[in-house]
């Protein structure tokens, strides 16, 4: 039976699960740069990154922080999922402004960030994740076709787990709803009625 073993969210107004120094940090709310420093991480590229990457950087590292591998141990069955209604917008539009008629300077540096599916590579390579990766775009949060989406992946039979996630952003509005689904029972049911249960119980917090 496919379990949700484990969770993150993020949003303007809280996150969890964060360890007390980060709780202390996002007291008054979130800012993800703010998060990303009081977590201790050191991770140059993130500051590189558009807001969908450090967005899913971030939940990712709140979700797997407590998993004990090795340094460059790589996990071949464990894909990812991901799924949300702008696509690489906050991105398009960033680098739409390097090419107005008056300031021609396209910026490959934004371009890079111009598929929503760069996320998933970027978490792909943060933790080692050697499974499928996917990116979704639907009109809204919709936990019966990501649960469907995740058991047709783990129906294919080369994934053991699935970080299946909800990351939306647009300007300074963002949402980052998280899970790790495994296929060994241990945790909650996964199922249409427990992440939309999940999904909202988070939002009201």
């Amino acid at each position: 039976m496919l379990s949700i073993k484990q969770y993150s969210y993020i949003s303007p107004k809280h996150a969890c699960s964060l360890p007390p120094k980060a709780k202390i940090a996002c007291a008054e709310g979130v800012d993800l740069l703010n998060l990303y420093r009081s977590l201790g991480l050191d991770y140059p590229k993130f500051f590189k990154m558009d807001v969908l990457s450090k967005l899913g950087i971030l939940a990712a590292e709140l979700l797997l922080a407590g998993e004990e591998r090795g340094e460059a141990e790589a996990m071949e069955d464990r894909s990812i999922a991901c799924f949300n209604r702008s696509a690489s917008l906050d991105a398009d539009i960033a680098y739409a402004k390097t090419i107005q008629p008056q300031d021609f300077y396209p910026s490959p540096s934004l371009f890079v960030y111009t598929l929503p599916s760069i996320v998933t590579g970027e978490i792909a390579i943060r933790h080692r994740l050697r499974g499928e990766t996917s990116f979704y775009v639907t009109r809204e949060w919709d936990a019966e076709f990501v649960v469907e989406t995740v058991r047709q992946i783990f129906a294919v039979g080369a994934s053991r787990s699935v970080v299946a996630a909800w990351l939306e952003c647009e300007e300074d509005r963002f949402e980052a709803f998280m899970m790790l689904v495994g296929d060994d029972g241990d945790g909650l049911k996964f199922s249409t009625d427990i992440a939309n249960s999940l999904i909202t119980d988070l939002r009201l917090h």
